[in-house]
């Protein structure tokens, strides 16, 4: 029996399970304090002597927003190494840096909101740099090992508290606060939540956050299913924290409830704990929570409820046992462990796409042109640190080749703007030193460009030379000799101030329009444009014209540089604070025109070019002419040494693709068509030809497979293989299984990762692969039933070098369930368990729970349901509907048999009504509904 001193109280006993030491907490505080605890920003209670707690603390990829840390590539380069233990090292390495970080300024946070498991689905997404992967068990493996790495392996004490981003089907920024992603059952359960279920059942995982959008018509901040499925993997608390303004959303942005009490009492009641809302101001949170008690809206219970999974985290954290917590002395910051982990990353997520004639590796004495805009550039995105190293693609080959092996042309237009006086934009030179930034601007990457103590740009009669890149849609940077970017601050001032373009609002890029008496230079920050004052450039309504003067054409540097040169390395990309990035979805897979003629120029000039992508997301390119292509998302500090040691052949390339590369937008879905099965979307389902297929990478080695076996146990399939390294060279290859359903009486997906391996060989070392594969792995979501089923019959087993490149097949038949009908005397039609639609959204059937279909913008739609059993017959059918319209069922796509027609709307879209008619029929049938008009369907139901 433990034995309490008389002045300390329970919750502060570390010889107590938590469960416990909550328990007494929660009873020692007021009402009022636990409101206070549901805000992002919970405040201390000093009579306790309660520290205060932020939730949230980005580190995506390493700590971000708190100044200088290791930086990491980006998520979607993390994918790309298809290497868990990597990955899971790299989080040791954040979580160590996050604590370290946190003993020397305590608004470092270590409830950390990382990693973001959404699915590639679609590559147009802005974010598509946050996520690892297209399909969901390659991503829950990434995902596994990173929150591992975050928690720590301490058993009871967690060095930080991950939380899962973003809950849930979330790939679209374009209206995202308002927009609503139709996801029907099978395509919920086989793909959007199993990117979560694996990771959250592993037990390294505090939390999830809600994505801003809704799913089915029903705000994801109001997710059923963060009770039926979420909590019900775990028997651990699980904190939810919104997303920044979210709550405020639900209101303001979505109308889902008139009222913020209404809102902020639904959202908890859902299951949300931790609101992210005002920023630090919680007076207009706890007012909601205060007003949803006074209205009975919420009960004080309710308010505990979420109060317990905020403190379950801060006790796993170790707050309240500071002796005993074994993470809190952790200095290991920006350690050579963690910059060559670094290194050893961005080597890794080098995926050499194509290699024709061997160009790849380089010689040691060959002559090298770099050229593009990403040449030499270390780029960061709005979830990096600060770089404390830095590499670009250029340096690194200076210090692989040496300089005077390298010439480089960077491929910017150098113009000067010239204003109606004659005078040219100018640049006045400045001694203020570039510490004049101070600390905040460190700490903070939106003040990146706020740089006010720079005079403004003014004319003179020569003028400056700016460097213009064209990032692509006319988004233009101007920088000027010295490399500073053109800014604008918050007084409106023009000034070459900025390293980078950065900031949530980038204030570096302008756009030039034509107009009879030259151009007007729009700054897209602000939406105003350019104009010479007194004293100084500013923005201002009016904008004055300028006369562009071409000085040279960055295609004509290229092509210089490219006709001396034995190979051209031309390095292109994007800019990831411009056209793609959180709030702002690409609109195309090109590559922007500017680095198209760059491209053209120095393949022009010399054949042997070779193309490096360094971006956050794919491109469609032609590259039928280009003996070499490789890609790398940003790469972090790390990024240009790494890429010159690959194309040096120090390292051999072993990264894969995370994501299916198309060969134009014409291959694409709809943005915000989420049915991947419907949509044929994702190597899953794709049936054209990609550019370059999901787990593609090439080698600078050669492997062969050899001896599979496979055979099926009770619980499991178990496949072997060997790989021997064939080539003259050390290298690493990642073996892929692959399944499909040989006789699927569903559509099934053309294939599905099972399971991979990364295994590093000698020349001509053998290694023996084994693979278990849990049977569950076979099933799918049978929408007849409700439920997983395993279908008995042949499964082809497919491994090989990528999701197209199989080089061993072996089937295997497996024992399972029988496809069955539909019992739907029994069961009736559940709306959204379709087989097949035309026209069709999926709703809400209440704010709280369940699904409902209707056709889009109210217009007509069709359903199918295939296989339903009427048994001896039936005579009538019912169907739950609301709104106004009209309802058809036929048979086997025979004439219409049944119309149930709705005259008089309803009271609102959950008001939902019984009709019913005679129908009679019996055996076996497809039946088909027809909905016209802003009619919602919840339920069909049989009698008779």
């Amino acid at each position: 029996m433990t034995v309490h001193s008389p002045t300390t109280p329970p919750f502060r006993d570390p010889h107590l399970p938590f469960a416990k030491r909550i328990d007494d907490l929660l009873a020692r505080l007021t009402l009022d304090e636990k409101v206070s605890f549901l805000h992002q920003y919970a405040p201390a209670v000093e009579r306790l002597g309660i520290a205060a707690f932020r939730t949230g603390q980005e580190a995506l990829h390493g700590v971000a927003w708190m100044g200088p840390a290791t930086v990491f590539p980006q998520a979607v380069g993390l994918g790309a190494t298809w290497n868990p233990d990597l990955v899971r090292r790299i989080g040791e390495a954040v979580s160590k840096e996050a604590r370290a970080m946190r003993a020397r300024d305590d608004r470092v946070g270590l409830n950390v909101w990382s990693p973001t498991v959404n699915l590639l689905r679609h590559p147009l997404w802005g974010r598509n740099e946050e996520g690892y992967s297209e399909d969901p068990k390659l991503t829950s493996a990434i995902a596994t090992a990173y929150t591992q790495g975050l928690r720590g392996d301490h058993p009871t004490y967690w060095r930080t508290a991950p939380v899962l981003k973003h809950w849930l089907a979330h790939n679209n920024e374009t209206d995202r606060a308002t927009s609503s992603a139709s996801v029907r059952p099978r395509v919920l359960h086989e793909y959007d939540l199993r990117a979560f279920k694996k990771t959250v059942e592993a037990g390294a995982v505090a939390g999830v956050m809600p994505a801003y959008n809704l799913v089915n018509g029903r705000p994801n901040h109001l997710s059923p299913y963060l009770r039926t499925h979420l909590r019900a993997w775990t028997d651990q608390d699980l904190l939810v924290c919104s997303d920044a303004g979210a709550p405020t959303n639900l209101v303001d942005a979505e109308h889902y409830f008139d009222t913020h009490e209404e809102a902020t009492a639904a959202a908890l009641l859902a299951g949300v704990d931790s609101f992210t809302d005002h920023g630090t101001d919680a007076a207009q949170i706890t007012a909601r929570v205060k007003g949803a008690l006074e209205q009975d809206l919420l009960a004080e219970a309710d308010i505990d409820t979420a109060v317990r999974r905020h403190l379950s985290v801060r006790f796993r954290l170790g707050e309240f046992d500071p002796h005993y917590d074994p993470h809190r002395g952790t200095g290991e910051f920006d350690t050579p462990a963690h910059r060559a982990l670094a290194q050893e990353a961005a080597e890794q997520a080098v995926v050499l796409l194509k290699n024709d004639d061997d160009l790849l590796p380089l010689a040691p004495d060959t002559r090298l042109a770099v050229v593009g805009l990403l040449a030499d550039e270390c780029k960061l995105d709005w979830y990096s640190g600060s770089l404390l190293h830095r590499s670009t693609p250029l340096e690194g080959l200076y210090d692989r080749f040496g300089a005077e092996r390298v010439d480089f042309a960077e491929g910017v237009d150098r113009i000067r703007l010239r204003t109606p006086s004659g005078a040219f934009l100018h640049v006045p030179p400045t001694d203020a030193p570039d510490e004049a930034r101070g600390t905040e601007a460190a700490l903070d990457p939106a003040l990146l460009s706020g740089r006010t103590d720079l005079p403004p740009l003014t004319t003179d009669p020569t003028g400056t030379e700016f460097a213009l890149a064209d990032w692509g849609e006319g988004i233009l940077t101007l920088r000027s000799p010295d490399g500073r970017y053109l800014s604008v601050a918050e007084d409106g001032y023009v000034r070459a101030s900025a390293d980078q373009p950065g900031g949530w609002v980038a204030q570096e890029t302008f756009r030039l329009e034509t107009h009879q008496n030259g151009h007007l230079l729009k700054h897209l920050g602000t939406g105003r444009h350019i104009c010479v004052a007194a004293d100084g450039v500013k923005v201002a309504e009016a904008g004055d014209f300028f006369e562009v003067i071409t000085m040279e054409r960055g295609e004509e540097a290229v092509a210089r540089a490219a006709a001396e040169a034995d190979v051209v390395l031309v390095v292109a990309g994007n800019d990831p604070h411009i056209n793609g990035r959180e709030t702002e979805d690409r609109t195309t897979l090109s590559l922007p025109a500017h680095q198209q003629r760059l491209l053209r120029a120095a393949r022009a000039a010399n054949a042997r070019t070779a193309l490096i992508l360094v971006s956050a997301y794919p491109y469609a390119v032609d590259v039928s002419r280009l003996p070499a292509v490789l890609w790398t998302a940003h790469g972090g500090q790390a990024a240009g040494s790494a890429l010159a040691r690959v194309l040096a052949g120090d390292v051999s390339p072993a990264g894969r693709l995370p994501q299916t590369w198309y060969e134009s937008d014409a291959d694409l879905p709809e943005l915000l068509d989420y049915d991947v099965i419907g949509a044929r979307q994702t190597y899953l389902y794709f049936e054209g030809t990609p550019l370059f297929p999901f787990g593609h990478g090439l080698s600078y080695a050669s492997f062969s497979y050899a001896d599979v076996s496979a055979r099926a146990a009770d619980t499991a399939v178990h496949v072997s293989c060997t790989i021997t390294n064939t080539g003259d060279r050390p290298a690493a290859e990642v073996a892929q299984l692959y399944t499909r359903a040989a006789d699927p009486s569903v559509t099934r997906p053309r294939r599905e990762l099972l399971d991979h391996r990364r295994v590093t060989l000698s020349p001509g070392e053998r290694a023996e692969l084994a693979f278990e594969v849990p049977l569950p792995a076979f099933g799918f979501w049978d929408v007849r039933q409700g439920r997983w089923r395993l279908e008995n019959g042949p499964y082809d087993l497919l491994l090989g070098a990528s999701s197209e490149d199989i080089r061993l097949h072996t089937t295997l038949i497996l024992d399972g369930e029988p496809p069955a009908p539909r019992a739907v005397t029994r069961r009736g039609l559940e709306a959204a368990d379709f087989d097949e639609q035309s026209g069709i959204a999926i709703v809400d059937r209440t704010k709280t729970a369940g699904d409902a279909v209707t056709p889009t913008e109210g217009g007509s739609a069709e359903l199918v349901y295939r296989s339903c059993d009427f048994g001896n017959g039936v005579s009538e059918v019912t169907a739950q509907l609301a709104g106004e319209g009209v309802l058809e069922l036929s048979l086997d796509g025979g004439p219409a048999l049944a119309e149930l027609t709705l005259h008089t709307p309803t009271a609102d879209a959950y008001a939902y009504t019984t009709l019913a008619a005679d129908l009679a029929t019996k055996g076996l049938h497809d039946v088909h509904l027809r909905l016209r008009g802003p009619l919602r369907l919840a339920h069909v139901g049989f009698s008779g």
